[in-house]
């Protein structure tokens, strides 16, 4: 507040950093090295272009650059360096708006084939001081088709001393034609340590305090361009004042905390499913757009990737002190965990706009990434029941036989938990009871379990009260299973019995024993590629059943060495099913030749 009144009775008024501090030489612009190289080249050498075309993202320096360009070619005594002096009869002129030599045409606004011919007339006319008369056309793609075709013969065969600059974002809506008669430069957004460096220098020059995360928040907001940064620290300057604090930082520019993202990863590596789904919950009070997290967060995971690796540190674009936080928790996760993690958060992401319950849906990749960890075996909801209980997994028998085994020992109650599949909630809700609980209503065990989950609040957070198995019994179920690689003969087999668990659903076990199956090896796996009718039933499959099928279709094979896919199957291969009674009447006469006789006989109409 103080300064800003300083500044009104001194009566200079308030200029915004975007302008205050926009380059003013080469040497000033950032992350567009090679352009400024080949730019003072061409000064040195006297091999200008009669026409440029600038391009690339908004606030990366196009028309900062185009006016230094301008002002060095006209300048009367350039530095060594190629860099305009500013004390010259053109540099003064420009810097005080009075020049006759570079002039600026804002296309957005002057796109009509009148305003392109008035700027022809006006290129007749020689410089009154300076070599070249320089038009900077801003925003070009904004053009009409007939001002671009009005243009063409003049920048194809501008006067000696005419040069034009033309600056865009958008290169795909130029015309061919004009692209060709162009000199092209793509302009490259700007790094963000760049933009820290440069940040850093404006604040220490406007006197405010400000660390290095706080301005890494502002850079990585404005995702590569430079204007776009400097009016985010001046909204967090008229918010936080002199001394910026970084959650203030957070708090004006409402971005989430990388603490936040922390928390959560070290969450899933402990398995704590409650935890993540209730700062879910505290991110959604505070007012975040629900996919924006899931974002973060798949962001985040990307960098504990790469931080992973000492030869992918460029890749990593933080502060010192938030890159060692990354290598720190990197380290402890191993890399099967983070992809498995970065490809739960992408198909989150994919899917979440279509879903019906979209809270419902992030909630189920939490808990799912919560399960990578092997607390819980999530990923494989039915893998590890069969491989307990079925002494004989290859043997074609219902899931719902060996169920009553465990039952009549009251010894064995402990065991009995990890059938309440806290796995199914996580990966298939709706579906999981009816899969995987016995239907039959004289068997013992399921009273026992319905008894003992009757008290629990029927809602997500519910699963807190299953206990997970502990890590041993997980790492038991998998030695049990052998690195053999199963032959095609054992596949089919497990296959074909695979419907039966499945009898009180009668669809999808109509589905599976009627699905075309292909079985491939790669790698050393054997890959069993099954065929659905439609896009709907794979992507539910896909999301809802698949990893459950895999775990069952392991688990009689006591192999790991077995992938399950599912495909579409080709339109060409679909049967052709008819519908009307004159299409089925069409079919029956183009399988049967004496009907076609009849029919052309008595001269119908097919």
């Amino acid at each position: 507040m103080s300064q800003d009144t300083n500044q009104e009775t001194s009566g200079h008024p308030y200029i915004v950093s975007a302008r205050k501090y926009r380059p003013d030489s080469f040497s000033a612009l950032l992350g567009q090295d090679n352009i400024v190289q080949t730019l003072k080249n061409s000064i040195v050498r006297g091999q200008l272009a009669h026409a440029y075309l600038f391009c690339g993202p908004r606030g990366v320096g196009k028309t900062s650059a185009a006016r230094i360009f301008a002002r060095t070619i006209n300048c009367a005594n350039p530095t060594a360096d190629m860099e305009p002096c500013g004390e010259c009869e053109s540099c003064v002129s420009f810097r005080e708006g009075r020049s006759y030599c570079i002039h600026e045409l804002d296309a957005a606004s002057n796109n009509s084939v009148d305003d392109i011919k008035t700027l022809i007339d006006q290129v007749n006319i020689p410089p009154q001081v300076g070599r070249y008369s320089v038009y900077i056309v801003d925003e070009v793609h904004m053009l009409s088709q007939a001002a671009f075709n009005a243009f063409l013969k003049t920048l194809e065969e501008p006067p000696a001393h005419a040069i034009f600059i033309l600056a865009t974002t958008e290169k795909h809506k130029i015309l061919p034609t004009i692209l060709s008669r162009c000199q092209t430069y793509d302009f490259n957004r700007i790094g963000a340590a760049d933009m820290v460096k440069n940040l850093r220098s404006i604040a220490s020059r406007e006197g405010v305090t400000i660390d290095d995360e706080s301005l890494h928040v502002i850079a990585m907001k404005a995702d590569g361009a430079m204007r776009d940064a400097l009016t985010i620290f001046d909204q967090t300057v008229a918010f936080c004042g002199t001394q910026v604090r970084y959650e203030d930082v957070l708090k004006n520019l409402n971005v989430l905390d990388y603490e936040h993202c922390f928390r959560l990863v070290e969450d899933f590596l402990s398995g704590d499913y409650q935890k993540a789904l209730l700062k879910f919950d505290e991110v959604l009070s505070k007012g975040f757009n629900a996919l924006h997290f899931v974002a973060a967060l798949s962001s985040h995971l990307r960098d504990l990737l790469v931080a992973r690796s000492g030869a992918l540190d460029a890749l990593l674009e933080l502060p010192e002190s938030l890159k060692k936080k990354y290598r720190d928790q990197a380290s402890r996760c191993t890399l099967p965990f983070l992809y498995e993690a970065l490809s739960i958060t992408t198909q989150c992401e994919a899917g979440y706009r279509a879903s019906v319950n979209p809270r419902l849906h992030i909630e189920l990749a939490l808990m799912r990434l919560s399960f990578l960890s092997g607390g819980v075996p999530a990923a494989k909801p039915a893998q590890a029941v069969p491989a307990a209980k079925e002494p004989a997994p290859a043997a074609p028998v219902p899931a719902e036989a060996p169920r009553p085994k465990p039952a009549p020992a009251a010894s064995e109650k402990p065991a009995a938990v990890p059938e309440v599949p806290a796995s199914a909630v996580a990966e298939k809700p709706a579906a999981a009871p009816e899969a995987l609980e016995p239907t039959s209503p004289a068997e013992p065990a399921a009273p026992a379990r319905t008894r003992r989950r009757a008290p629990r609040a029927a809602s997500a957070l519910s699963i807190a009260s299953i206990d997970a198995p502990s890590s041993e019994a997980s790492a038991a179920r998998e030695d049990s299973r052998s690195d053999k690689l199963p032959s095609d003969e054992e596949i089919l087999a497990a296959w074909n019995a695979l419907p039966a668990e499945y009898a009180s659903r009668p669809r999808l076990s109509g589905s599976l024993s009627s699905a075309k199956v292909e079985i491939n090896e790669s790698d050393g796996v054997k890959v069993l590629t099954f065929f659905v009718v439609n896009l709907s039933q794979q992507q539910w499959i896909q999301e809802r059943l698949l990893m459950e099928l895999e775990g069952r279709m392991q688990s009689r094979l006591s192999s790991s060495r077995l992938k399950l896919l599912v495909e579409v199957t080709p339109v060409e291969e679909v049967e052709k099913t008819s519908l009307t009674q004159r299409e089925k009447a069409q079919a029956l006469i183009e399988k049967n030749a004496e009907i076609m006789n009849l029919v052309k006989d008595l001269g119908l109409d097919t």
